[in-house]
């Protein structure tokens, strides 16, 4: 006769909420074996070498395109600048302190134009770095916690979804960002994920960390803490590291910082107020630009994970089988942790780019590709095509669309009218906003720029010169200026850059250059 069970042998149902939530997750979703100290999947030579050679061919040889305005423009001129003059303190960007970023990239990008000159091409050779380091670390260090096999997948997919490559290989401070938090999140995982903490991963996530300070300012801690916190309490774990660690880790943070953070105070006092207080606190909770609503970032991930989004019945069954608990362990649950914790976290702020969730797709494709480890996706034919078919598709956009695309929409796609404007000796005045791609192309860093409210003292200032050249960035600006000029202020010449004829494909990607819809030289009689 079978022993009786007694009452403590029964499952215990919670009876609060968050015993609830830890029971969803670590009871129901990822209820598969817990990590140990065991041996480490090797690193399989073929899945290396391809996610050597094929990033490789995706980022490099198609660097050389037109700037994109606004960001990629302001990001190639400031180091171009910063380089000039030899100043690596303060950045600048027209001859002004620009205090709204932390310098790494501008630092990097200098460096890459010290080595290899000044050039769009150059000037993207970090970010493309950035990713290429991105999708290897994905693969070397990740394997560590969801297994060779997966960690491939994961990595292939970062190479090839759009979402991620695309947008991350661009000049933007989001693609290395996107470095340091994934190393740093990868690093901080491992300190703890036996249960053993491990200090030497914990010193490699601290110093990744501060290098993601240093690149965009105290959002890099944000994507760190709180998935490994969220972590051991919803697997009812131990924290097993103490105030001391917590102590060194931000030591080692504020080692990597302090000294730039000092350097700019003394030089620029303001910086502090403006960038954390400004530019941190009050753009989350209480935005002054980029305004979307919460679920903005929604169709982004959706359109930048293309194919994946078919697969999200197929990804819930799994979720819910009790057959495939061994392929959902709470390794995969802390990667899905740290990508949805991502895309939360900038869905509640109030100012929102694309660019911003970047962070997210090395966690969560982490956890697809334990997915596909795992279930008969990764093995069907299917699936084989369609990642087939996504690199066809990302070269053809690589080497053909965006350098089309960017060349057809860049202020400088007809250089040789620009250059019979935009003389040396002439003084220029982008009104109403800055062409920052422009000024990196012609060498210049003393374009004036002048809002729609100052048009007032633009004009008294005209009044001063024999001769100024404006450029208009919006495009009823020309309209509006040219029928309030005083006397004797007249136009000698102007330029519209708009197409004369445009077809569907110009109705549909715009008419005029962005950032440049007309040229005009004002002179004084």
């Amino acid at each position: 006769m079978d022993a009786a069970i007694s009452v403590a042998d029964l499952p215990q149902r919670p009876r609060r909420l968050f015993g609830w939530l830890t029971h969803l997750w670590s009871g129901v979703l990822f209820p598969g074996p817990r990590a140990t100290d065991g041996p480490v999947d090797r690193v399989h030579l073929p899945s290396l070498l391809l996610l050597i050679v094929l990033p490789a061919l995706l980022l490099y040889p198609s660097r050389q395109f037109a700037l994109l305005e606004p960001d990629e423009g302001r990001y190639a001129q400031i180091p171009r600048e910063m380089f000039a003059r030899g100043e690596w303190v303060v950045p600048q960007l027209q001859g002004d302190p620009y205090l709204d970023k932390p310098p790494l990239l501008y630092w990097l990008v200098g460096i890459t134009y010290a080595l290899f000159g000044v050039s769009d091409a150059t000037a993207r050779i970090v970010p493309a770095v950035a990713v290429h380091l991105t999708i290897l670390a994905v693969y070397l260090l990740g394997r560590r916690s969801v297994g060779s096999r997966a960690a491939a997948f994961a990595a292939l997919l970062l190479s090839i979804l759009p979402g991620f490559a695309e947008m991350g290989r661009l000049l933007i401070i989001d693609g290395l960002l996107t470095l340091w938090i994934t190393l740093s999140l990868l690093a901080g995982y491992e300190a703890i994920r036996t249960g053993v903490f491990l200090r030497g991963w914990f010193v490699a996530s601290a110093v990744c960390c501060g290098l993601g300070m240093l690149t965009k300012g105290p959002v890099s801690v944000l994507m760190l803490i709180p998935p490994l916190v969220l972590f051991l309490l919803l697997n009812r774990r131990r924290f097993p590291f103490g105030w001391k660690a917590c102590a060194g880790f931000v030591a080692i943070v504020a080692a990597v910082n302090l000294p730039w953070y000092i350097a700019i105070a003394m030089h620029e006092p303001r910086f502090l107020r403006y960038f954390l207080w400004e530019h941190n606190i009050l753009r989350f909770v209480k935005p002054f630009d980029h305004l979307q609503p919460f679920w903005f970032y929604i169709p982004i991930v959706l359109a930048g994970t293309v194919p994946l989004p078919l697969l999200v019945r197929p990804m819930i069954r799994w979720l819910r089988s009790p057959e495939t608990t061994s392929g959902r362990s709470a390794d995969v649950g802390f990667w899905f942790l740290a990508g949805g914790w991502c895309l939360l976290f900038f869905s509640v702020s109030g100012s929102k780019l694309p660019t911003y969730i970047l962070p997210a797709f090395p966690s969560l494709m982490l956890g697809f590709g334990a997915f596909f480890a795992s279930t008969e996706w990764g093995r069907a034919r299917g699936t084989r095509l369609a990642g087939a078919a996504m690199v066809g598709s990302m070269l053809l956009a690589n080497y053909v669309a965006i350098p089309w695309y960017a060349n057809k929409r860049s202020p400088m796609r007809d250089p040789d009218t620009i250059a019979r404007y935009c003389e040396p000796s002439a003084t220029i005045i982008c009104f109403p906003r800055q062409i920052n791609s422009l000024a990196f192309y012609l060498g210049r860093d003393d374009l004036d720029n002048v809002r729609s409210k100052n048009a007032p003292e633009m004009v008294q200032g005209l009044l001063t010169r024999k001769k100024t050249v404006i450029l208009f960035t919006h495009r009823h600006s020309f309209d509006a200026l040219r029928y309030t000029l005083p006397a004797p202020l007249r136009i000698s010449a102007s330029e519209s850059f708009a197409d004369k004829h445009p077809g569907w494909i110009d109705r549909l990607i715009g008419e005029t250059p962005w950032g440049l819809c007309h040229v005009a030289v004002i002179e004084r009689d």
